[in-house]
């Protein structure tokens, strides 16, 4: 059973979580147009395209045939998490009658290539991206639902706004204790050790495995940490680096068999210092915090795992700056210009923080006051930016 969150459908109940029987009342194409191609899977094909009401661009996730009830589960599910932090935005849901084609409208948000992004994230990136994927994480988590397929590939990390969107639903589902989840879920080099020996009663936690995975090829700029040809590879990847004795331990906490024709996965090894990864490329990127977060995330046991929660509060998010361009660019706090704020440094400096430096936040989550103060209205009204921080 999860840690956390474990009751939460059972709280709310089936109105909550029962997709099966939601009605589905799909709009009509017309105002949408496509612009071009950005994307496409096993489930769906994504475009970009603009709204002819008021030309604004949108995101098409054109569904492939696939049974109604997934199409209902992610139609539910982003509804349900409709204004979260970090959350793609489901904006319509439309049917076209000639193509017998169904499609899902979403907000646009810009996006970074992962092949530059890992290559060029600076530490303060890292920690201002993790921090954000985290906040979705907790949100999600928080509303009994697991999203299993965490990967870089569904993570829009929009570098100019400094924006960081969550995506593509299909594979999520809510958490039920005590029922069995399907292992076929995750992409590959993303997957929980748990998927990988076949425990069907995961939580919450494979996703923080997958964060973990992110985290890893951040702080050691590998496009991926854990590189496997097939599932079994992947197992030996991670068994290379976590080591034999914790891995055989969690097979017998769980009592899970687990059978291999890959010799390999038969040797012993042993579990290596995560410094053993540091370059001299990657070292301006990891600290003692980010390594410690790192081993926090990536444990065989789901349930020696931070939760998305424990890891938000954890000290390497203790201070970072965020980058913002100095611009006239709205303020997402306040939708006043970014040019009207003030900056302050963070405690223990002395000199104001000009140019494109936003804030430095210290120690707790959603608390900036002492970092960030507004120049206008003097006594601004309480509300939380984008990047999940309080501006006052």
């Amino acid at each position: 059973m999860a840690r956390v969150y474990a009751d939460v459908n059972v709280r709310l109940g089936p109105s909550w979580y029962d997709y099966e029987s939601l009605s589905v009342d799909w709009n009509v194409p017309d105002r949408y147009e496509i612009v071009r191609r950005i994307g496409g899977g096993r489930y769906s094909e994504v475009f970009e395209g603009i709204d002819s009401s008021n030309e604004e661009s949108c995101v098409i996730k054109v569904l492939k045939p696939v049974a109604k009830k997934k199409i209902k589960r992610e139609i539910k599910i982003l509804r349900n998490l409709a204004g979260g932090p970090n959350v793609i935005r489901l904006m319509d849901i439309v049917h076209d009658p000639p193509s017998r084609s169904n499609s899902l409208i979403m907000e646009y948000v810009e996006n970074t290539e992962w092949k530059e992004m890992y290559a060029t994230i600076t530490e303060m990136e890292i920690k201002f991206y993790l921090f954000q994927l985290l906040r979705a994480l907790d949100f999600v988590h928080s509303r009994g639902i697991i999203h299993r397929d965490v990967k870089p590939g569904n993570i829009m990390f929009d570098r100019t706004r400094r924006k960081l969107r969550l995506i593509d639903w299909g594979l999520a589902e809510f958490y039920h204790p005590g029922t069995e989840l399907h292992i076929r879920v995750a992409s590959r080099y993303y997957k929980g050790p748990e998927l990988l020996v076949g425990y069907k009663h995961y939580d919450y936690s494979l996703d923080i495995w997958s964060a973990g995975c992110i985290l890893a090829a951040m702080l050691f700029r590998r496009e991926h940490f854990f590189r496997g040809r097939d599932n079994e590879d992947q197992l030996l990847k991670i068994v290379k680096v976590l080591g034999t004795d914790d891995f055989e331990r969690y097979l017998t906490q769980y009592r899970l068999f687990f059978q291999t024709y890959n010799d390999d996965l038969l040797q012993s090894y042993v579990k290596q210092p995560w410094n053993r990864f540091v370059t001299a490329d990657n070292k301006p990127n990891v600290s003692a915090d980010g390594i410690d977060l790192l081993d926090k995330l990536l444990r065989y046991n789901h349930l020696d795992r931070l939760t998305a929660s424990e890891a938000l509060a954890h000290g390497f998010f203790s201070t970072y700056i965020l980058v913002c361009p100095p611009t006239a660019t709205p303020c997402h706090a306040c939708d006043r210009p970014i040019s009207s704020h003030l900056f302050y440094p963070p405690s223990g400096t002395d000199e104001l923080m000009n140019g494109p430096y936003l804030f430095s936040p210290r120690a707790s989550r959603l608390c900036t006051t002492d970092a960030v103060r507004l120049e206008t209205p003097s006594n601004p009204a309480e509300c939380v930016s984008d990047s999940g921080f309080y501006s006052t």
